[in-house]
């Protein structure tokens, strides 16, 4: 029965978090994804990481594009991901450079990911990954998140945990519209170490 009912807090709350990112302007998302950025950066877990994994952003979630040259700049190892469609699996490959991202084709969601026949590195077939950050709709202040309903996260970090002796630390980027009183969870759902947002105390 709990598990009815979170599924049905979560479709609500998935419905009320898409209306609010509607809501935000192009200007507001940009200022709040810099000062983001600008936390990113200034993080020890990402300066202290080597190995990282980060998403493509999607219209509605904070920009990434900056973090991922800084990645690079830095002489970091950047993965993203590419999702199986068909499946809640997903693998972390390896970026070649910042270029390369708006020459990759797009997938039915329009993000860019390398096409499935596309041969590279896999993070966890090479060593595993030192920080992955996570995009989601929501978040509370306790770690808990609601992604998207596709489970793509929570598979490929307890595959993380099964691969890796140490996990890697994990680090939502939220606008800060998307921090909820309390997210609905299930036995699935893996929390995150930190979610990083306008206002959140710095760590």
């Amino acid at each position: 029965m709990a598990a009815v009912a979170a599924s049905s807090a979560k479709r609500s709350l998935r419905a009320e978090l898409k209306q609010r990112l509607r809501a935000l302007s192009a200007e507001e998302r940009l200022r709040q994804s810099h000062l983001l950025t600008q936390k990113v950066i200034a993080h020890s877990q990402y300066q202290n990481s080597k190995r990282i994994s980060i998403f493509l952003s999607m219209q509605d979630e904070i920009e990434t594009e900056e973090i991922i040259k800084d990645i690079f700049k830095q002489g970091k190892i950047c993965f993203i991901p590419r999702y199986r469609f068909q499946s809640n699996h997903m693998d972390m490959v390896r970026l070649a450079s910042p270029e390369e991202i708006s020459l990759l084709p797009k997938t039915s969601w329009n993000i860019h990911q390398p096409a499935e026949g596309d041969a590279r590195e896999e993070a966890l077939s090479t060593g595993g990954l030192d920080l992955i950050f996570l995009p989601g709709l929501g978040f509370d202040k306790d770690g808990n998140r609601l992604g998207r309903g596709k489970g793509y996260y929570d598979t490929y970090l307890k595959r993380c945990v099964q691969h890796q002796e140490v996990k890697p630390y994990t680090l939502a980027l939220a606008f800060k519209e998307q921090i909820c009183p309390q997210v609905p969870v299930d036995e699935h759902d893996m929390k995150v170490d930190e979610v990083l947002y306008e206002d959140c105390p710095a760590s």
